[in-house]
């Protein structure tokens, strides 16, 4: 598994999510980029992103078993490649 347990990461601040029946859309406002949370799990990790320290915390949070983790962790690297979550500092999470 990647290191990205470890790191802090954050919804991007040009990244907006509306709330789905299947889980959510987000939106980049700088990019028009359009993608699909087809999880409503993976919605609440990312969510809590944005309020605990590391993604670890993020899926103990969300209640996502740890043998699913990898999948995860795959969706949250995808997510970061097109821009949509963005690393930060330790210190930059509140």
């Amino acid at each position: 598994m990647t290191t990205m347990l470890a790191e802090s990461w954050v919804l991007a601040p040009d990244v907006a999510l509306r709330p789905e029946p299947f889980g959510a859309l987000a939106y980049h406002f700088g990019t028009r980029r359009l993608t699909f949370l087809k999880r409503k799990e993976l919605v609440t990790v990312v969510e809590n992103l944005n309020t605990k320290t590391i993604v670890r915390d993020a899926l103990e949070t969300a209640c996502v078993p740890s043998e699913q983790w990898p999948a995860y962790i795959k969706a949250l690297e995808s997510l970061a490649s097109t821009g949509m979550i963005v690393r930060c500092a330790q210190g930059d999470v509140s």
